[in-house]
């Protein structure tokens, strides 16, 4: 299959973590000593299946073991990963804390307490053909799973998957993104001095690298990115019938109506949405309110946006930078082409990535910021006057990976939610939702398939088993359903086997 002789997977879509087309690295993390030659794909891959048929992964203790050794990466390299998420995004401490370093701690401590309960079997409930059988589910591992991370959250959104995965009992190889270069770079040099190099591997390289990656078989890959690149990886998964999970993006929508505390809304918005700078696939991507309610809503937005970041928000700290010269360039194109009105911000720096929180009104649907996923620090208005036309339009889009609704009126939020598709929901606030490990995270249609985060990551790349155990007893039941058939066989096999009202047979 040819996998991109005429493509190139560039970042001009939103999150894409493949850019450049560089000549294949072949690197990995997983080799036995510095001076070792490199190891192909092929040799990785062979390294990896050897140690998850031999078993080692499946026991508890050894899963623990690696998790709680991912712990002690994270927590006794925190002054390295926040350097490198500071080099490659200007991320202030504060946001590298909640969004990448505690993420992904808080999923461990949560992965390690609830693992043990997770694995047990799944007893089922039975009919009375099968009263005396053993009837359950059984979690089991798939092999060697493919994690390809993007660059706006290069750990987070790297190491959750790989909780994952460990926790379900899989080998792992990870793709980091070579845009975020220093995380990519502290990766490599971090899993294989804490993790098994037997069952875990790092391979970095950009487009081709990967291209080249994705052509052997792995039994899931678990790709975070954009919807172009992810379109390639399910053609390549399919040469192997491997299965996916896609964590997309998409348009998320957030809709103020009716009843509402303008200036808790103003700061909660602000924040979501100019939260690492836009560059979260779970920002508010566009806002929809009334003419009124935007016109309350502006005063209130700028001053927020000067609390946040100042009246010189290029010499905040607390506000990253663009990933790349490439993604300035697109963001600021963007703008050019849109014909809504800048109503704050706009102002922007190439030489230092700078581009300034920047909201427009008079923004149509059709407008070129109403085209695809921003994924930069723009916040279109669209108005509509009443609920039904804000949810039609919000409708006319593809389903989002969030959707955010701002209202004190019960009655708004649910039938928002009753009459709209995504991903994930949430009321009152922004991207929050995806911070409780207890509710799944992950798309609907083109903002993805697959969920992740806690149980939900554990159930994803782990094999549901049906198993029944079954002795000899009841052999003359069982001559119920052998030949020669009659009619009165097949009535009191369909009785035996019938659900019964009001009836739990376990």
């Amino acid at each position: 299959m040819n996998l991109g002789i005429h493509i190139s997977w560039d970042d001009d879509m939103p999150s894409c973590p493949l850019i450049l087309m560089l000549p294949p690295l072949n690197i990995t993390a997983g080799m036995k000593s510095p001076g070792e030659r490199m190891e192909t794909h092929s040799q990785i891959l062979d390294r990896l299946r050897s140690a998850f048929r031999s078993g080692i992964t499946v026991p508890e203790a050894f899963r623990q073991a690696q998790l709680k050794q991912l712990m002690s990466l994270m927590t006794e390299n925190e002054d390295q990963i926040l350097d490198a998420l500071k080099k490659d995004l200007a991320k202030p401490k504060f946001e590298s804390i909640i969004a990448e370093v505690d993420m992904v701690i808080n999923e461990l401590h949560f992965t390690i307490a609830n693992l043990n309960s997770w694995m047990q079997p799944e007893y089922v409930s039975k009919n009375l053909a099968t009263k005396l059988d053993d009837c359950f589910v059984r979690r089991e591992p798939l092999g060697v799973v493919l994690i390809i991370g993007p660059w706006n959250y290069p750990l987070q959104l790297l190491l959750s998957p790989l909780i994952a995965a460990i926790g379900a009992g899989n080998c792992a190889i990870l793709k980091p993104s070579e845009v975020s270069a220093a995380t990519d770079a502290l990766v490599a040099e971090l899993i294989p001095k804490y993790m098994s190099q037997d069952c875990y591997a790092v391979v970095r390289g950009a487009a081709e690298e990967t291209k080249a990656l994705l052509k052997n078989r792995f039994d899931h890959i678990f790709y975070t990115g954009s919807q172009a690149v992810a379109r390639h990886i399910l053609h390549a998964a399919a040469d192997h019938l491997t299965p996916v999970t896609l964590e997309l993006g998409g348009k998320c929508p957030c809709l103020i109506y009716g009843k509402v505390n303008i200036t808790y809304a103003a700061r909660r918005l602000a924040w979501s949405k100019f939260f690492n700078t836009g560059q979260s696939c779970v920002a508010p991507d566009f806002l929809v309110c009334s003419k009124a309610t935007r016109d309350a809503l502006l005063p209130l937005l700028r001053q927020t946006l000067e609390d946040f970041y100042s009246k010189e928000p290029e010499s905040s700290a607390d506000l990253p930078r663009i990933v790349s010269p490439r993604h300035w360039t697109r963001l600021m194109e963007l703008l050019k082409r849109s014909k809504g009105k800048v109503v704050m911000g706009g102002e922007s720096n190439e030489e230092n990535k700078y581009i300034a929180p920047t909201v427009l009104v008079d923004v149509a649907e059709d407008d070129a910021l109403m085209e695809e996923e921003i994924f930069g620090p723009f916040l279109p208005i669209l108005t509509a006057e009443t609920l039904e036309e804000a949810i039609a339009l919000i409708n006319r889009q593809e389903k989002p990976l969030a959707l955010y609704v701002f209202s004190e009126e019960s009655s708004v939020v649910n039938t928002v939610l009753e009459k709209s598709s995504s991903g994930g929901f949430c009321s009152n606030d922004g991207i929050i939702h995806m911070s409780l490990p207890t509710l799944p995270f992950g798309g609907v249609g083109a903002s993805g398939f697959g969920s992740y985060h806690g149980r939900w990551g554990f159930e994803t790349l782990s094999h549901q088993r049906a198993v029944m155990l079954r002795g000899w007893t009841l052999e003359r039941l069982n001559g119920l359903r052998y030949p020669p058939y009659t009619e009165d066989k097949l009535s009191w096999l369909r009785w035996t086997t019938s659900a019964k009202p009001s009836c739990s047979l376990m």
